[in-house]
């Protein structure tokens, strides 16, 4: 399970739309999602157009009336997708964990119980870098920073990552980070000042999709929903419908126990003979990691699907089975693209192109 936390104290960088479109997008992506509100103002609880009597306030808590696990406060948004809802009550939280041992690492405690119930847990933190902060930070593994293309945004992220170290060097919890920048203004040549010098700092833990501004993601969040209810084809989904893919790449490869590994290899053997092996191919000199994503591997980023270059070109044999139509995409460094060698192509869900094989029998 992985657990990461949006954060930066700067408000206004599109810190809560990130938080809700992205456990949108990855709960589609067949991910199961826990969203926990942490910031007092409930913008994601608001922005989903959920209402609750009790919220992440009464998990923390040791002095509340109405005390709660998190199982209790849990709300389901769709498929994939629960919410652990917010509420302002919760800005007192800070003065009752002011003098209490072991304040920093308080919803660390509470996630423990949690573990393997959900694929990923995201954390919209408060814009500030208070003892809520911390905790978000404590109980995650790994941090997403959106920043916008703005010097006030720049200064504000090395604030940020002061905390980031002095938690690591303090609870001896080790925290990786990660840079999107949001709100991009392709209008504006300033933007692209400011986005060139983001690249330049921050060149080694920036992802490579851009959100850009658009107006659809207020409207959705205006009207209580997330981008993928209210307009799967407009800009702003597809920014983060990118963005997740970007993430899920980033997941570890278990190798499964020795026994059910050979197993695994003695059914393959069983099959090989009924199997058609297809060469997948695509030209790419600059790109520095390929992978090749379709039905035939549940759209999975992992070995399976690695490509290998050959001279600019990349290539992945599979031994798929015949009689079956598959689709399948190439993500060339996190860039999800169609086969533009093969004309035969369906819009999915989203948009977007895939592109299509068909193994006759």
């Amino acid at each position: 399970m992985r657990i990461i936390s949006i954060t930066n104290q700067k408000g206004g960088c599109g810190k809560t739309t990130t938080a809700v479109n992205l456990a949108a997008c990855l709960s589609v992506n067949n991910r199961k999602v826990l969203l926990i509100d942490l910031d007092p103002q409930s913008h994601a609880t608001l922005g989903l157009n959920i209402k609750s009597d009790l919220s992440i306030y009464n998990v923390l808590s040791k002095i509340t009336n109405k005390k709660a696990k998190l199982e209790d406060i849990i709300q389901n948004i769709g498929d994939n997708f629960d919410l652990a809802p917010s509420s302002i009550v919760l800005s007192t939280l800070e003065q009752e964990l002011a003098g209490e041992i072991g304040r920093e690492s308080r919803l660390w405690e509470v996630l423990n119980g949690l573990r393997g119930d959900y694929d990923y847990i995201l954390i919209d933190c408060p814009p500030n870098l208070g003892i809520l902060t911390i905790n978000a930070i404590r109980a995650a593994t790994e941090i997403i920073v959106p920043v916008e293309a703005s010097r006030f945004s720049l200064e504000g992220l090395g604030q940020l990552i002061e905390i980031v170290n002095l938690v690591q060097d303090r609870l001896n919890h080790n925290v990786s980070y990660r840079v999107v920048v949001t709100n991009f203004d392709s209008r504006l040549q300033h933007s692209f000042k400011i986005l060139h010098r983001i690249k330049s700092m921050f060149k080694d833990v920036l992802f490579s999709t851009i959100v850009h501004i658009n107006v659809k993601l207020k409207e959705a969040q205006n009207q209580g929903q997330h981008i993928l209810d209210y307009d799967k084809y407009c800009r702003g989904s597809k920014d983060y419908f990118s963005l997740s893919r970007e993430i899920i790449i980033q997941e570890k490869v278990t190798t499964p126990p020795p026994a059910l590994e050979k197993r695994m290899k003695e059914i393959l053997k069983e099959r090989l003979p009924k199997l058609t092996e297809v060469t997948f191919s695509i030209s790419a000199p600059e790109a520095k990691e390929v992978y090749l994503a379709g039905d035939f591997n549940q759209w999975q980023l992992g070995d399976f699907g690695r490509m290998e270059p050959d001279k600019g070109t990349w290539r992945k044999k599979l031994r798929l089975m015949p009689g079956n139509r598959y689709h399948y995409r190439f993500v060339i460094d996190g860039q999800w693209t169609e086969d533009p060698n093969n004309p035969v192509q369906e819009t999915n869900p989203y948009g977007q192109k895939d592109s299509l094989i068909e193994l006759t029998q």
